[in-house]
């Protein structure tokens, strides 16, 4: 080999080390508060159907987080995790995408599947894990999952589909390479996109995810969103270098660190990096700088770890922003924009009121399809459970009810 140690050595006679802060990552912004674009900036080619159904995607969300968020408060659901500043950095991103794309998203990604066609009654037949979820009420609430919609379904712990993203966009790239040369014959056709927060950048599985795309040439958008809190622990207490852009750079993938709150600069990144990934075969990394307006989850406090006079420098709000921006086109009316929201709020609560009166599912759901005939250690405990929560009725009331 010509290079094995894959470096370029740039022989230098003096002594000298590179600051970790050498390589400055401007942010892409296009869109300011008013809703007017900034000089010398390019707005992206964004159609009215589009622009108007990624408004009305981000209005919605922030109408159901705030729904949910009381409903938890109110003991009607038992977790709920807002995407409250960060619907434009989701939202926009997933409008930039093809609809067979696939998406493996974190927990604040529901945007992303709203905007594909995820109903209100299916949003909340997950989080009341009734009879109709499609998770059959094996997920805590908001771990949503579609495979008509190509959004794999969430899974709790931090950065596990950050390799599986890779893995995936790799086998969808197989598809289109020329067995004998090893390059691409063709444009690829779909691609995987994967969100993270800058807490999970922190997990191990981030690392070999993004290096085993990056040697592998896999076709992955990775969109990181820092939104300055993993939980309760501030960014600059997780890491020491330039935000997350700065590791795709190292990896050797191309990176791009944009302004979250504006969907504008979302859209017209995410549009390009699935360009680069199409054509190329290779990752892109998006690093998205969007502040977490309200707490970690409903079971967070943030007035324990920052204080309100730091929240107050960060209220300013991406729907709005992007409403201004509407209204400028003349592509949005404002009365009836009020009359929307309204209506909004009270089709979510009626969808609120009839998913918590459809039947939980039965207890066998919970091993009727995990193999195609449950092994004898998975009947055993199954009966084990059965006969426990008959010996406790008043402990599992609604469960108990069902099996006498």
């Amino acid at each position: 080999m010509s290079n094995p140690n894959n470096v370029s050595l740039n022989i230098n006679h003096e002594l000298s080390f590179i600051d970790g802060h050498a390589l400055t990552i401007p942010t892409l912004s296009i869109l300011n508060e008013e809703g007017d674009i900034y000089e010398g900036a390019t707005a992206p080619d964004i159609d009215k159907a589009t622009a108007i159904h990624l408004y009305e995607t981000m209005r919605f969300i922030r109408a159901l987080d705030e729904r949910m968020q009381a409903a938890q408060r109110q003991g009607r659901v038992s977790f709920y995790m807002q995407c409250l500043g960060e619907e434009a950095a989701v939202t926009a991103s997933a409008a930039a995408l093809d609809q067979n794309d696939m998406i493996m998203a974190q927990y604040r990604e529901q945007a992303a599947l709203r905007y594909r066609g995820f109903s209100l009654d299916q949003f909340m037949n997950q989080m009341f894990s009734n009879e109709k979820d499609l998770g059959k009420g094996r997920q805590m609430p908001i771990h949503y999952g579609s495979r008509e919609l190509n959004y794999m379904t969430i899974s709790s712990p931090l950065g596990t589909q950050i390799p599986q993203a890779t893995g995936y966009a790799y086998g969808q790239k197989v598809r289109h390479v020329d067995a004998q040369t090893g390059e691409l014959n063709s444009t690829i056709d779909n691609i995987t996109i994967c969100y993270f927060g800058e807490g999970a950048a922190s997990e191990g599985d981030f690392h070999a995810g993004l290096n085993m795309a990056a040697v592998h040439e896999a076709p992955v958008i990775f969109f990181a969103r820092n939104n300055g809190y993993a939980i309760s622990t501030p960014a600059d207490e997780q890491f020491k270098g330039d935000g997350i852009a700065s590791r795709g750079v190292g990896y050797g993938i191309k990176t791009i660190r944009v302004d979250g709150a504006d969907a504008l600069a979302v859209y017209a990144a995410t549009k390009k990096a699935r360009e680069i990934v199409t054509t190329k075969g290779e990752p892109v990394l998006i690093e998205s700088i969007a502040y977490r307006l309200g707490a970690h989850s409903t079971s967070d406090d943030p007035s324990g770890y920052r204080t309100k006079d730091e929240e107050a420098k960060h209220k300013g709000c991406p729907i709005e922003r992007f409403r201004k921006w509407l209204l400028k086109q003349g592509w949005l009316d404002e009365a009836q924009d009020a009359k929307d929201k309204e209506t909004i709020r009270e089709e979510i609560l009626a969808a609120l009121k009839r998913a918590e009166k459809v039947a939980k599912p039965s207890l066998e759901e919970l091993i009727s399809d995990v193999y195609d005939t449950p092994i004898p250690s998975l009947q055993k405990q199954y009966e084990q459970l059965k006969e426990h929560i008959l010996q406790h009725p008043d402990a599992y009331p609604t469960t108990a009810g069902r099996l006498k």
